[in-house]
């Protein structure tokens, strides 16, 4: 359900999903990087980590010189440098690249390195086939057992020209009818939201629900809260609560299908929110205009 001002009103025309509920469901995962003592704690800096089912986000607060390696990497992943005053050099693919801040970068499969040129905040996306980094996870354990509203993961076509560092600018103005600023890859979708000034209108908010893929929110500015509810099925057993949940900065949530849910921005200045797909989303890449680097990834069966 959206406001009718919200890009995504004309999602809501699609045919509903006969998809019977789940037996039971599966509860959100919660990443208080700003309350949560980090995984790892040393010379490189500070780093928090958690997982959904295909994909594994890495939140660093970077010392300059630092060094993020990946001695072997399966599949494409990525960077985000939401902070224009970090910078780093990315070697990847037989080249290396020094990349401004306030960027996100597809980086190669295969091993690689990203170097902190100054300090500063550093998130990394990998999917979940990288074992190493699903054991640093606090809560690896949460997915034991595949959650069955989830289909087996299956990355998308390889990028037009091959695999190589592929940067992109944040700094992209704002277009009437395009929802967010959104880039794919092979293994993930990324929707750098527009910022919200002050507390959300609680008279546009947007619940909504997805059938059969995770939502993970990145907060890396202001204050959420994050509302939730399940939909009630014959069996009561499988019954959830309802959760509102209040997430300072840094934080992640990752959001189950079938969850009914939307936030709202509390802070009076800025409230930042960047959401997470693995794989992309079909609906909306279909969207014309809303893939800002459509041209470079293409879509299955393109």
């Amino acid at each position: 359900m959206y406001d009718r001002s919200d890009p995504r009103a004309a999602l809501s025309a699609a045919k509903p999903s006969s998809a019977p509920l789940p037996n039971r469901f599966a509860p959100p995962q919660y990443g208080r990087f700003y309350a949560d003592a980090p995984q790892q704690d040393g010379p490189a800096g500070k780093s928090w980590y958690i997982r959904g089912q295909n994909f594994v986000l890495a939140y660093t607060e970077a010392n300059a010189g630092a060094v993020l390696a990946r001695a072997e990497q399966a599949d494409e992943y990525v960077l985000l440098l939401p902070d224009a005053a970090t910078r780093v050099r990315i070697s990847a693919g037989g080249e290396t690249k020094e990349i401004d801040g306030f960027s996100i970068v597809m980086v190669p499969p295969g091993p690689s390195s990203i170097t902190a040129l100054t300090g500063g905040r550093i998130v990394r996306l990998i999917s979940s086939r990288a074992a190493d980094m699903v054991a640093l996870c606090p809560n690896a354990g949460a997915y034991g057992d595949t959650h069955a509203s989830i289909p087996p993961f299956a990355p998308w076509p390889e990028p037009v020209g091959g695999y190589r560092i592929r940067a992109y600018s944040l700094d992209v103005p704002k277009q009437p009818g395009r929802f967010g600023r959104i880039f794919r890859c092979t293994t993930f979708m990324v929707n750098i939201l527009d910022p919200q000034v002050g507390p959300r209108d609680i008279t546009k908010l947007s619940p909504h629900h997805h059938d059969d893929f995770e939502q993970c929110s990145l907060s890396v500015e202001g204050a959420f809260m994050h509302h939730l509810r399940w939909p009630w099925g014959v069996d009561m057993n499988a019954w959830r609560d309802d959760e509102h949940q209040h997430f300072g900065t840094p934080s992640a949530l990752v959001i189950p299908p079938p969850c009914i849910h939307t936030s709202r921005g509390l802070e009076a200045g800025t409230n930042q929110l960047i959401d997470i797909f693995s794989p992309p989303r079909i609906d909306f890449s279909l969207q014309t205009g809303w893939v800002l680097n459509a041209e470079d990834y293409p879509m299955p069966g393109a």
